[in-house]
């Protein structure tokens, strides 16, 4: 009879127990995949790490530093060490193209201190959101691809890409060229492992919030390798000009970011299907490509300032009084008017050259206006 009372006790002081850990948020433990974002390899100084000569060894510790990586992203950090500083490098030209592409809009891609590092906006399936993804994935595809062509990387080289079926006969292909596949392979194994090692239930929020991420990465990997093109270069005395050699070369970024902006502008809402497939929201728009980005939630108002979403909107922020763009005090103030303020700024101005070698400028005062949204 004891026995069963004790017995009885212990049950209930272990349902306790457990009780309270789930309702303490202090004591409960966050899963991997919402411990922050991969996002912030873009904000580490991985210069200052190569200083240390066992950061790429069997034993080193780099990859438990990292944060916001899930369990599969550390095995592959563990298996390619010396690969991360140019993923890190990667996802920083992600975050600033992504500020100077969205700098005259309403939101301007903040970036803020939490893990997250665009913050709790990045929880809400918005086209925004779609960029981001984007445009971190290309950033760290050309890295890797730029990284392997120079020699950086230990699996990999220069392109291997087949000859072009148009490149003319006389002209030698292979030159060093940006090793676009092995950028593409390994930023896919690297970034959309965080997408597929998670399980989630079939035509949830949860998967159709998976999907939405693994489809905008690859439309940023394509985005690398469609822009991407043949260069060639004479060779020769005096330029004659009597070899050619071309090889496969990235573009730039900027030109990348431009292309993903305007993606991002002509950008399909889906949802997901019960069948756990991403569908058209509204059936008469056409179906987006692999190339096209997609999302799931409308936008939230990014003109008011919501702490809990992470907006800081758009009060103080500068505009242009004489357009009509998003730019435009009228759009971007979003009708609150705006202040109006004269500086006084001074530059060099009327310079003549002395030869030799001398510059010699005069200082010119002028005052100009600065609008700020109120």
């Amino acid at each position: 009879m004891a026995s069963n009372t004790v017995f009885r006790f212990l049950i209930l002081l272990t349902a306790l127990v457990w009780i309270l850990s789930a309702d303490n948020p202090k004591r409960r433990r966050r899963e991997p995949w919402t411990n922050g974002s991969w996002f912030n390899m873009g904000l580490l100084e991985f210069e200052e790490w190569t200083n240390q000569t066992d950061l790429f060894s069997d034993k080193s510790r780099m990859c438990a530093r990292l944060r916001g990586l899930t369990p599969g992203q550390r095995r592959v950090c563990r298996r390619h060490k010396d690969h991360m500083p140019a993923v890190g490098d990667g996802v920083k030209k992600g975050i600033k193209e992504c500020q100077y592409q969205f700098q005259n809009r309403r939101w301007n891609c903040t970036v803020t201190e939490d893990d997250t590092v665009f913050g709790p906006l990045t929880l809400i399936a918005s086209r925004e959101t779609a960029f981001t993804h984007a445009i971190t994935a290309a950033g760290v595809s050309l890295a890797i691809s730029r990284a392997c062509r120079d020699g950086r990387l230990s699996s990999c080289g220069c392109s291997r890409a087949a000859r072009p079926r148009h490149l003319h006969n006389d002209w030698v292909w292979g030159g060093c060229g940006d090793n676009l596949e092995y950028g593409y392979k390994f930023t896919e194994g690297f970034v959309d492992i965080r997408e597929r090692e998670r399980k989630v239930k079939r035509g949830s929020r949860e998967q159709g919030r998976q999907l939405m991420n693994r489809h905008n990465n690859e439309a940023g990997r394509r985005a690398v390798i469609k822009k991407s093109q043949v260069t060639c270069k004479c060779h020769g005395v005096s330029g004659s000009c009597s070899l050619i050699t071309c090889w496969q070369q990235l573009a730039t970024f900027r030109e990348i970011g431009d292309y993903l902006r305007d993606k991002y502008e002509g950008a399909t809402e889906v949802k997901v299907s019960r069948r756990g497939k991403l569908r058209l929201s509204n059936p008469n728009y056409s179906l987006p490509t692999a190339q096209d980005l997609v999302y799931l939630e409308e936008s939230p108002n990014y003109c008011i300032r919501n702490e809990s979403l992470g907006s800081l909107g758009t009060t103080g922020r500068e505009c242009n009084r004489t357009s009509a763009g998003i730019d435009g005090c009228g759009l971007m103030c979003c009708g609150r008017g705006y202040n109006t303020k004269k500086i006084v700024v001074k530059e060099r101005c009327q310079c003549k050259f002395h030869w030799c070698c001398r510059v010699d400028c005069n200082t010119c005062v002028k005052t100009v206006e600065v609008y700020t949204c109120k």
